[in-house]
């Protein structure tokens, strides 16, 4: 289980507590000096939000979805799968303690809302409803927005909330990563009146984050071994480098070529011919869950020519350009970290050099060593060694976000800190 941190500190008394925070924020929203500094979490948020001009004395209204969007954001986010162990788990403690159980996408919209008849009437007055928006952009610091944000489970409570008029409730959320990506696939959240504040809820959401989670993987395990036995008899019939992947890039079974265990696959992929940094031009083919890859011999020219490191919209991503088209991928954090590092320093970076960047201290080279060599399978000839650069021929773009201050929010990494500050 993740090592959580509760917004009550161990031994205080949630009134007393409860009254500190509505004085710290006070305080330090008007710009003054509160009488204790928010937690590091909270006091981050705060500043992303101040930078961007939200009133913390507004309550946003952010009209929820209609019926029907609702139910395609539900069938599209993949998150259907998990609702009976969040239910197991979550819903008794919810329905005992006064709270709700929430389960929202990775744009922080609520997908499903669960609990007793009172909390809801209370969830009902505040918004808080089945489609509404909970984005840290939009509605300000809260449990559910500000977890996606910094990608780490989160209970905000009380006058912790940005928008005064979210003062009254407590909650604690965690992230639904997909287990093979990474990626955020949405939020897991139980909330309630401030009243119902406890410190051990947030360890409870991220355990039960983590079974979901769990549950994923045994899925992605069964279906990858579905694929490789579909894989067996195509690969057979074929001469030449081929290989057979899921949706998510994992590798089912290859033949004539060693193959990663996942291939960083375009966002859209198509039959046809597609380009993929790791492999080069590759012939496409659907399968049922899955695609078969055949690489080309190269043709003329057809290497990278751009990439741009996008960093300014909801998640890091990457785009790199070729003769054969464009290609768009996701990165994680870490790998972002290192894209940007190497994009300020085009003459190249030492492991020691990017091992100050991303955590301050030069020793850790052999992290820094296994996140290239991890990065350097998504993108192939883009990354060069000795020293670590993007190929020179290879013209490079990074878009920030504005303001800079929400420069990849969960990052700790000094290079990025530095970068926050102007």
């Amino acid at each position: 289980m993740t090592a959580v941190q509760s917004a009550l500190p161990p031994g205080a008394d949630p009134r007393a507590h409860t009254r500190l925070l509505a004085q710290v924020r006070a305080a330090a929203l008007a710009g003054g000096t509160p009488p204790a500094a928010p937690r590091p979490v909270i006091g981050a948020s705060w500043r992303r939000l101040r930078g961007s001009g939200l009133d913390p004395s507004c309550t946003p209204d952010v009209a929820p979805l209609d019926g029907a969007e609702l139910e395609r954001r539900r069938a599209e986010s993949g998150l259907a799968p998990l609702l009976p162990v969040l239910r197991e788990r979550l819903l008794p403690v919810a329905r005992d303690a006064g709270q709700v159980l929430v389960v929202g996408d990775a744009a922080c919209r609520v997908l499903w809302r669960e609990g007793g008849a009172e909390v809801r009437r209370r969830a009902d007055r505040l918004g808080f409803v089945e489609g509404s928006c909970w984005d840290e952009d939009v509605v300000g610091t809260n449990a559910i927005g500000t977890s996606v944000v910094v990608r780490a489970s989160l209970q905000v409570h009380a006058a912790e909330h940005y928008a005064e008029g979210h003062q009254p409730w407590t909650c604690a959320a965690a992230p639904l990563r997909d287990p093979v990506t990474g990626r955020v696939l949405g939020v897991v959240d139980l909330s309630g009146p401030a009243s119902t504040v406890h410190p051990s809820t947030i360890a409870l959401v991220d355990a039960v984050a983590a079974l979901a989670g769990q549950a994923l993987q045994r899925a992605h395990t069964g279906h990858v071994e579905r694929l490789r036995s579909l894989a067996a008899p195509i690969l057979a019939r074929l001469t030449g480098p081929a290989l057979v992947v899921g949706v998510d890039g994992c590798t089912a079974a290859a033949t004539g070529l060693a193959a990663p265990d996942r291939v960083a696959l375009p966002e859209e992929v198509h039959s046809g011919a597609v380009w993929v940094p790791a492999l080069g031009r590759c012939t496409v083919e659907p399968l049922p869950g899955g695609w078969l890859l055949r690489p080309c011999d190269p043709a003329d020219g057809d290497r990278p020519a751009g990439l741009v490191l996008d960093l300014a919209g909801p998640r890091p991503q990457v785009q790199v350009t070729g003769a054969s088209g464009s290609w768009r991928a996701g990165l994680s954090l870490r790998h972002a970290e290192i894209l940007l590092a190497l994009a300020r320093h085009p003459a190249g970076r030492s492991a020691a050099a990017l091992a100050a960047d991303l955590f301050g201290d030069p020793t850790r080279t052999v992290t820094v060593r296994a996140e290239v060599s991890r990065l350097r399978r998504t993108l192939g000839s883009v990354l060069l060694t000795q020293p670590y650069r993007v190929d020179e021929d290879v013209a490079v773009e990074v878009l920030l976000p504005a303001p800079a201050a929400r420069l990849l929010p969960a990052s700790t990494a000094p290079l990025v800190q530095r970068l926050r500050c102007g």
